[in-house]
């Protein structure tokens, strides 16, 4: 049975797909001609997806969804996960000091924030 535990973990891992996937999709789709990479309101999602992380980490802060998992599982307790909880979470969490992740996120911050203006957003005709 699928606990909301893991069900926070799937959406976390997901919202890493969005951020990591979107940045490839934006790179490969400028140079493929994609039309959709260039839509302003996933753009701006995307830049706001990683300014959040980059932003949250800076400030010292852990994510809110780790931190809606760890309070689901119960943390005092050895988190008991399924199989596909158990591989995304160890996809998703690494023992690295506290100071590498925050510069891995401000970089690919800066990154995203690079490619917003080197392959820009088509014009606000639709949508945002």
């Amino acid at each position: 049975m699928v606990s909301l535990a893991d069900l926070v973990l799937v959406v976390h891992f997901l919202f890493v797909i969005f951020v990591v996937g979107g940045f490839l999709a934006v790179l490969l789709g400028a140079w493929r001609g994609w039309v959709w990479v260039r839509h302003r309101c996933f753009r701006q999602l995307h830049l706001a997806a990683i300014g959040f992380v980059a932003l949250t980490s800076t400030a010292g802060y852990i994510c809110p969804l780790t931190i809606l998992e760890d309070r689901l599982r119960g943390v005092s307790a050895a988190p008991r996960q399924g199989f596909i909880a158990r591989w995304i979470s160890h996809l998703l969490y690494y023992d690295f000091p506290e100071w590498v992740f925050t510069s891995v996120y401000l970089l690919f911050g800066l990154l995203v924030l690079a490619t917003y203006w080197l392959v820009p957003p088509g014009s606000r005709r639709k949508g945002c």
